[in-house]
């Protein structure tokens, strides 16, 4: 039986990527609220939720890649990398309830206008895209090589044109004076979050019932393996994750010969990772089903 276990050892650290881009956003999240509190701006507070949800996800990301690093123990012999998979499902969680709140208070606010002041809609949000630009340019360099950071450019980034949605809506009020662009702008951003989080709570749902991770192909691993030599059956093929960076499979492999090749496993679980960025691998080999059911299995 091969067991291949490929750890996140010499990647870079982004704890202080990670620190800095949480503070930014803490800081915006409190002016927002404050502005939004001040001039009535729903389209402020809805962005501050918005933005609450970036820290929410930044601070998974953060805790996904220290848990990666966690050593196992004798009773939690995964150690702690599943906590990553219920964060992101609490998160979802919140997240829908939070933005349940604003969707109702923005439709009670179309039969209850309050005058909002465009000329601070606009300073605030031009502040959120300096804040979550500069967040997504600490993630720059590791997009390419790390998914969990990737996720984190890419939801900062985002989050920079949601905030440039805002100051558009400013700038509508100013030049119009219709004070029904607030709760629709905090609509339309309840809607942008909402996409997001039902995405989050999908596969976070997923992930916590040992579901294929979405971005593998079961049945294009399954050909792969089908594929070796000597193999002729694959059965009992799993995949899931231990985290929300770390993915496992197990796999029996029917080979007449079931020979002993260490050479032959490595190359598998080296293969697994690199096309799949399958990390956690253990494969078994046996001559044939029948010998399988009863027990009887050669493994090496």
């Amino acid at each position: 039986m091969a067991h291949d276990h490929t750890h996140s050892e010499g990647q870079p650290n982004y704890n202080k990527a990670f620190a800095l881009g949480v503070a930014l956003n803490l800081g915006y999240i409190i002016v927002e609220v404050i502005a939004g509190l001040t001039v009535h701006s729903l389209a402020l507070l809805a962005d501050a939720g918005h933005n609450l949800s970036d820290v929410f996800s930044l601070l998974l990301a953060w805790g996904a890649s220290y848990l990666s690093q966690t050593a196992p123990t004798r009773r939690r012999t995964y150690g702690f990398r599943g906590s990553s998979i219920l964060a992101s499902l609490a998160n979802a969680i919140i997240l829908l309830i939070a933005i349940g709140a604003i969707a109702w208070e923005s439709i009670r606010r179309f039969s209850e206008p309050t005058n909002v002041p465009g000329n601070t809609i606009m300073l605030v949000a031009a502040i959120g895209v300096l804040i979550n630009g500069a967040t997504a340019l600490l993630f720059v360099k590791g997009r390419e090589r790390d998914l969990n950071i990737k996720g984190a450019f890419l939801h900062m980034a985002a989050d920079a044109g949601v905030s440039a949605g805002v100051i558009l809506a400013g700038l509508a009020i100013n030049l119009t004076g219709a004070q029904w662009i607030d709760p629709t702008v905090s609509l339309l951003i309840v809607v942008v979050i909402a996409v997001g989080t039902w995405g989050l709570l999908r596969d976070s749902l997923n992930l916590s019932l040992d579901a294929v991770p979405r971005e593998i192909d079961p049945t294009a691993v399954e050909n792969y393996l089908l594929t070796l030599s000597g193999v002729t059956k694959v059965h009992d093929l799993h995949i899931w994750a231990m985290s929300t960076t770390e993915t496992a499979l197990t796999a029996h492999l029917v080979k007449p010969d079931a020979e002993i090749d260490d050479a032959l496993l490595t190359r598998i679980c080296d293969e697994l990772h690199q096309r799949f960025g399958i990390g956690h691998a253990t494969i078994q080999l046996e001559k044939g089903e029948t010998l399988c059911r009863q027990e009887s299995h050669q493994t090496v």
